[in-house]
C-alpha cells in the first residue's frame, strides 16, 4: 500500500474514507466536505456504523464511519481493518482518508495500520480462480490538519508491515516454517534493515555448550538453529535482550500430545514475536540497542528423542532431570537467556513465548501473563499493553513456589507434575537460567498468540507482543 499527502480533495476521484466521533446532533463534515449533509437519525457516528453516500457527478463514494464517542486505539485499528478484510469490493486503487480537527495521531496511526492488516489473507496455498488483489496497487492518500500526519501515517504502515509478517511466519505450514526457514528470514530481514544476524548451527550449538536446545532437537531430522541478532544505534544508552521460543511444531515429544495438536504451528510464537519486534524497531530506527536470541527447534517423535527421566545439561551448567518432554519451550528458553545474559551487558531482558496451558486457563484469550522480578519494567510493560490492547497482567514469583521444581537426582526438573500453578513454576524454572539478573520479565503468550477472531475462519495468528516490545522501547 502506497501513501500519499493531500492539501485538498479537489481532484480526488475514488472511495473517501471519513471517521466520525459520535455526537448527539448531526455529524459535521470536515473543511472541503460541508457540502454533504446526513441526517443524525441515519448516521451519528455510533461505534462501528457505517453510512455510504455514492456521488455519481464527482465519481466519489463517501464511506462514513462511526468511531463511537471515545475509541482506544485498537477500537479505531479494528474498523479500519475490517474495510479492507471484508469490504475489498468497494474499494480501486485510491482511497482518501480525511481526518478533522480533534482527532489526534495514535488514531491516524491506528488508522492506516488497520487499513494495512485488513489485506492479509490466510490462503497462502489456494489456487484461486481469479487473481487476488494487489494491494501494493492501492494508494492511500490522507488529508489531515495534524503537521506530521505523513511521518505518523508511515509508522502505522511500518507496524502493520512488521505485524503482517509475524503473521504469515505463524500461520504458514510446519514443513514450511522449520528452523531453518526461520533462520533464512532472519538473515533476509536482517540484510534489508541493518541488523547483524548470526545463526548456531547444530555443531555450532555443541560447541556453545547449548546443550538443554539440543536435546529438544534430538529427534526430529530438521537440524536447529540458534538465532543471534544485534540491533544498534548510536544514540543508545540501553541495552535490552529478548529471547523469543521457537518450537516450529510441538507434538509433545515422547510425553505427546493427546489433544489440539493441529495447532502446535504456533508454538514459535514467541519467536515470530521477536523477530517481527526486530524488524519494527530497525525500521523505526528506535534509540536503543537490542539483542535477540531466538531457539528454533522441532519438537518431534523420533528413537532418538529425548526421554522422560532424562538427566541433561545445560548452557548454565545446571542438570535438569526431564518429567515430561512436552515442557521442552522452557528448556530451549533456559539455554537462551544463559546465554543472552552470560554474552552481554543488558539493562533489562525479556522473554517471550507460547509456554503454558496454565496461563490461558488462568486469564483465557484476554491477556498474557507476565512475571518480572522488577516492579518497574513490569508497569511499563502493563502501561504499554494497555495502551494498544496487548494487555499483560502480573502473577508471583514467590519463592514459595521454587521448591516445585527441585530434584533429587539434578539440579532441577523442568515439570511438577501437578495440576496447579503451572505458569508460575514454569517462570520459577527460567528464573533459576537468569543467573540473578536484577531486571527480568517473562512474559507467557500462549492464550494471546493464536486463536479465533473475526478476520477468519479458522484459528490464526494475532501478532501479539511486537507492538508491545516496540511500545516498551519507545518509553525506555
Amino acid at each position: 500500500m502506497k501513501l500519499n499527502i493531500l492539501d485538498s480533495a479537489n481532484k480526488f476521484k475514488g472511495l473517501v474514507l471519513i471517521p466520525f466521533f459520535e455526537v448527539e446532533e448531526s455529524v459535521k463534515f470536515p473543511s472541503g466536505f460541508t457540502q454533504i449533509e446526513v441526517s443524525k437519525n441515519l448516521f451519528s457516528g455510533k461505534k462501528d456504523s457505517q453510512f455510504i453516500i455514492e456521488d455519481k457527478k464527482n465519481e466519489r463514494v463517501y464511506l462514513l464511519l462511526g468511531l463511537g464517542k471515545n475509541p482506544e486505539y485498537h477500537t479505531v485499528k479494528n474498523i479500519f481493518r475490517r474495510l479492507t478484510a471484508k469490504q475489498e469490493s468497494v474499494i480501486d486503487e485510491k482511497m482518501l482518508l480525511v481526518f478533522s480537527d480533534g482527532m489526534e495521531s495514535d488514531l491516524l496511526e491506528a488508522a492506516v495500520s488497520g487499513l494495512s492488516l485488513g489485506t492479509y489473507r490466510l490462503g497462502h496455498f489456494k489456487n484461486h480462480e481469479t487473481e487476488p488483489k494487489n494491494w501494493d496497487n492501492t494508494t492511500l492518500s490522507i488529508i489531515s490538519p495534524l503537521k506530521t500526519a505523513k511521518e505518523i501515517a508511515e509508522k502505522g504502515l511500518k507496524i502493520a508491515n512488521a505485524q503482517l509478517q509475524t503473521f504469515k511466519l505463524v500461520d504458514l505450514p510446519p514443513n514450511k516454517v522449520t528452523p531453518e526457514y526461520m533462520a533464512e528470514w532472519a538473515k533476509k530481514t536482517g540484510k534489508q534493515f541493518g541488523i547483524n544476524v548470526k545463526v548456531f548451527d547444530k555443531k555450532k550449538s555443541e560447541k556453545e555448550g547449548l546443550k538443554a536446545f539440543l536435546a529438544v532437537a534430538q529427534g526430529s531430522q530438521r537440524e536447529p538453529q540458534f538465532i543471534i541478532m544485534k540491533y544498534r544505534h548510536k544514540e543508545a544508552t540501553k541495552h535490552i535482550g529478548l529471547v523469543g521460543k521457537g518450537v516450529t511444531f510441538d507434538t509433545g515429544g515422547l510425553n505427546i500430545k493427546t489433544s489440539g495438536m493441529v495447532h502446535m504451528k504456533c508454538d514459535m510464537g514467541g519467536a515470530a514475536c521477536v523477530l517481527g519486534a526486530m524488524q519494527l524497531m530497525a525500521d523505526l530506527q528506535l534509540p536503543v540497542n537490542v539483542t535477540a536470541v531466538v531457539p528454533c527447534v522441532e519438537n518431534a517423535v523420533d528413537n532418538l528423542s529425548f526421554l522422560p527421566s532424562d538427566i541433561i545439561g545445560s548452557h548454565s551448567g545446571k542438570t535438569i532431570e526431564i518429567i515430561d518432554t512436552d515442557a521442552e519451550g522452557r528448556l530451549i528458553l533456559a539455554d537462551g537467556l544463559s546465554y543472552i545474559i552470560k554474552n552481554h551487558q543488558l539493562d533489562s531482558v525479556i522473554d517471550v513465548a507460547t509456554l503454558t496451558g496454565s496461563a490461558v486457563g488462568t486469564f483465557g484469550y484476554e491477556c498474557a501473563a507476565l512475571f518480572s522480578n522488577d516492579i518497574k519494567l513490569s508497569q511499563k510493560l502493563q502501561d504499554s499493553g494497555m495502551a494498544i490492547n496487548e494487555k499483560v497482567w502480573p502473577l508471583p514469583l514467590w519463592d514459595a513456589y521454587k521448591s516445585e521444581m527441585d530434584s533429587e537426582i539434578a539440579d532441577i526438573k523442568n515439570f511438577h507434575g501437578k495440576p496447579f500453578a503451572g505458569a508460575i513454576t514454569s517462570a520459577k524454572f527460567l528464573q533459576a537460567f537468569t543467573d540473578n539478573h536484577p531486571s527480568w520479565a517473562h512474559i507467557d503468550i500462549a492464550g494471546t498468540a493464536f486463536g479465533d477472531s473475526e478476520f477468519a475462519k479458522t484459528k490464526n495468528a494475532t501478532a501479539f507482543g511486537v507492538h508491545l516490545l516496540i511500545k516498551l522501547l519507545e518509553n525506555k
